[in-house]
């Protein structure tokens, strides 16, 4: 069956009115979450996590696919009224466009972010569409080597491109891999790091890590951060419908961070905040007029937005075909479908076309619901960051608390996410990125499973990762990585990026 046909039958598993119904929540709590600061996707997802088990599979990844891409949408809203990011992805995006709402032109900067966010979406998810198939294809000739070493550079990716020392990324990413190995060897019958705990014999949740290193770590932080003092714009939003010098400026950028968006989001630990600022560095450098960015260039607003809803969309690319989350949420994606009984990877597609297809019809349909609701509804979901954080983080808590319990029904599992929890606020306080701790934990058993398994194969051979060609092709960019940011000149300018990052 070709992509078209693939596609009508995506629509019509989309179009049913119990997964519109899905798509439409997902999408409505994705903005809502992205407009409040410090709740993000993460935290959503994981609190909902547990409960799509009662789910059909499509309906379960279509709500929480709209969560994690309606956040983008939402985040840029506050960005732009309220210089307060929703999320981390959007701190670029107040950098020029709460400028622009400061001279009143709150409405354009909305308005381009939107139509930006909408093509990069649209265009995002046709690349998906167009090459998640030829890529699962390529997959299925992939053996245990392959995998190994996939894997492997997945996870030396995320541990380089993240904020601090290389050496910290590798080590959150190898303490991961431990957590991950917690259980029975599936070979020898031997319990790992369990302790003689009973209850750790058969590993710990992925749901239950989750909301401890998130949720519970998250609600503790931002308990001390306050919004007070900030200057709202939503009462001059006018004139939504840009310009023609608006559009004839913002074109360009926004396919420019479509296409940056789109590479950066399927590397594993990139993702969107780094897409975003490396759209906002490109836009620098190439205009004209470089001394207007920071002082309300349009262009620091659809060149941004675009490259993270771009980012948003491509990184379902590996998660779905070759079952390598390209962020924490992806992880959080690929647990849903583990919860469902479905493995991710190559065979997702041809064994679930219905989940697959009815995911990359429900995004199209999303990113337009998106634009809908974000323009005409900005004075309602401003108004949200009135509601108190003393009443929002107790409903949190008490939401994860269910659900993690409703999972295996053991009140182990809410103490080991406390647990987690203070490991993730230990996190925060040493300014160690979670994102390698996280793709450990998932990716950790995966590369044990396909080292042993090569291993058998060669007879305890290591060359035989060398010698098949695909295999030796991933190490080596794993080590070329690895090489470079050694290198003064590379290292500096990751920094540069990851300091912006920061300040804003």
């Amino acid at each position: 069956m070709d992509v078209l046909g693939n596609l009508i039958l995506g629509f019509s598993v989309a179009l049913s009115a119990t997964n519109l119904f899905y798509c439409l929540l997902g999408v409505t709590l994705g903005t809502f979450i992205g407009v409040l600061p410090g709740v993000g996707p993460l935290v959503t997802i994981a609190v909902l996590l547990p409960m799509t088990f009662t789910l059909p599979p499509e309906g379960a990844m279509i709500m929480l696919a709209g969560i994690y891409y309606g956040a983008a949408y939402g985040g840029s809203t506050t960005a732009i009224l309220v210089n307060l990011p929703g999320e981390a992805s959007s701190v670029v995006t107040a950098i020029d466009g709460y400028q622009m709402a400061r001279k009143g032109r709150a409405g354009a900067a909305l308005a381009i972010a939107a139509i930006g966010s909408l093509i990069a979406g649209c265009i995002g998810t046709v690349l998906i569409a167009m090459f998640a198939p030829p890529l699962s294809e390529l997959a299925l000739q992939f053996g245990a080597p392959e995998y190994f070493s996939l894997m492997l550079m997945a996870l030396i990716l995320s541990a380089s491109l993240v904020h601090g020392s290389l050496l910290q990324g590798i080590t959150m990413a190898l303490l991961g891999v431990v957590v991950g190995l917690i259980g029975i060897d599936v070979n020898s019958g031997a319990y790992r790091f369990t302790f003689g705990i009973l209850g750790l014999v058969e590993g710990v949740e992925f749901s239950v890590v989750a909301m401890g290193l998130f949720a519970f770590a998250i609600i503790v932080v931002n308990l001390g951060q306050t919004t007070a003092g900030r200057e709202v714009f939503t009462s001059s939003v006018s004139g939504l419908m840009p310009t023609r010098n608006d559009m004839k400026r913002t074109w360009k950028p926004i396919l420019r961070g479509t296409a940056i968006g789109s590479i950066l989001g399927i590397l594993p630990g990139a993702g969107q905040t780094i897409a975003s600022f490396a759209s906002y560095m490109t836009e620098k450098r190439l205009s004209r007029t470089p001394g207007e960015f920071g002082h309300g260039a349009i262009e620091g607003v659809a060149g941004p937005e675009s490259a993270n809803n771009a980012a948003a969309q491509t990184a379902f690319i590996p998660t779905l075909t070759l079952g390598i989350p390209a962020t924490p949420t992806m992880a959080l994606l690929l647990g849903a479908l583990l919860i469902q009984g479905i493995t991710p990877g190559p065979q997702v597609i041809d064994q679930h076309p219905e989940l697959f297809w009815g995911l990359i019809a429900s995004m199209f349909i999303g990113n337009v619901i998106l634009v809908l609701l974000n323009l005409p509804l900005v004075g309602i979901w401003v108004a949200m960051l009135k509601i108190p954080y003393r009443w929002l983080y107790p409903i949190i808590l008490v939401l994860s608390c269910v659900g993690i319990y409703s999972v295996n029904h053991s009140a182990l599992d809410v103490s080991l996410a406390a647990l987690f929890g203070l490991l993730g606020y230990i996190f925060v306080k040493l300014d160690c990125e979670p994102a390698p701790f996280i793709l450990g934990i998932v990716l950790g058993p995966m590369i044990e499973e396909n080292l042993r398994r090569a291993m058998l194969l060669s007879r305890g051979d290591p060359m035989i990762f060398v010698r098949h060609p695909i295999s030796a092709a991933f190490l080596l960019v794993a080590c070329v990585v690895l090489v470079a940011l050694v290198l003064p000149s590379v290292r500096r300018t990751k920094d540069e990026v990851i300091v912006s990052e920061s300040d804003g």
